[in-house]
């Protein structure tokens, strides 16, 4: 069994808590009184040409390791924020990277910016879980889902008001992503089976997003040179999370990735 496979295992036990009735009544009816969503997608479009930058908050990885595990939601929000991040994207998977609901509420409640969920989501009870605890968007993982379910989840999604950032490995997934109806595609240059990272994959995928799509680059982007790649490349964003939690100063390398200029 790949990580992914038991990953996925792990969601599902998960899911069936959140589908008890009552829960599940309760995540309905507070994801349909939520306020309105700050826009992700438009966060992410820049009229001056400079890369938009999505700023992570990561405690550890299934790859990695411990990461960052004494990270604060809260100052490290702010960090994100003074160092003109777009948007920022937190992890909420507590078994493998150590994230949590709280650190989503904690650096929404302490920051402007549009946050995105990023967790595995493969039930729509979780996207109105999503949409009840304030988050802004969510993560959909092609590769965890077939294309009814892909289908599904995006729609609602979208219907809840929702920003979704749908994110692919090769150019199959790509052609998956758009038969959704992606609007946010997200090409993560790590594989999910060896974890190995290579930017030529998000490079050569580039040209395959339509132009009226947002085009974010994930994984593997840990300096300014990266992310200059990214953005020579055409991409209008970069999520970037272990370059940031590693370092002391995350604002400043932020700042420098968000001067970079988009080719189109």
């Amino acid at each position: 069994m790949g990580i992914l496979d038991e990953i996925l295992a792990t969601k599902r036990d998960e899911v069936t808590v959140l589908r008890h009735p009552a829960t599940r009544k309760l995540l309905q009816r507070t994801a349909l009184a939520a306020s309105q969503p700050r826009d992700f997608a438009q966060s992410l479009r820049h009229e001056d040409g400079s890369l938009a930058v999505i700023a992570e908050c990561k405690r550890r990885s299934p790859s990695k390791g411990e990461l960052s595990p004494d990270l604060n939601a809260e100052v490290t929000a702010q960090m994100y924020e003074r160092g003109l991040a777009s948007a920022m994207s937190v992890l909420t998977d507590a078994p493998y990277f150590g994230g949590s609901i709280e650190d989503l509420q904690l650096a929404r409640a302490h920051c402007g910016l549009p946050v995105l969920r990023k967790d595995f989501v493969i039930d729509e009870i979780q996207v109105y879980e999503t949409r009840a605890v304030g988050a802004d968007a969510m993560l959909l993982i092609v590769a965890a889902l077939d294309d009814a379910a892909l289908h599904d989840l995006h729609t609602l999604g979208r219907e809840l008001g929702l920003g979704v950032l749908v994110e692919t490995h090769d150019e199959s997934e790509l052609d998956r992503a758009l038969a959704c109806g992606a609007e946010v595609i997200g090409v993560n240059s790590r594989s999910l089976q060896t974890f190995g990272e290579d930017l030529s994959i998000a490079e050569a995928l580039r040209s395959l997003i339509p132009s009226d799509c947002v085009a974010v680059a994930e994984s593997a982007v840990r300096s300014i040179a990266d992310a200059q790649r990214m953005a020579d490349a055409g991409f209008d964003a970069v999520l970037v999370g272990e370059a940031f939690v590693r370092n002391d100063h995350p604002e400043l390398l932020c700042r420098d990735m968000a001067s970079c200029t988009v080719r189109r």
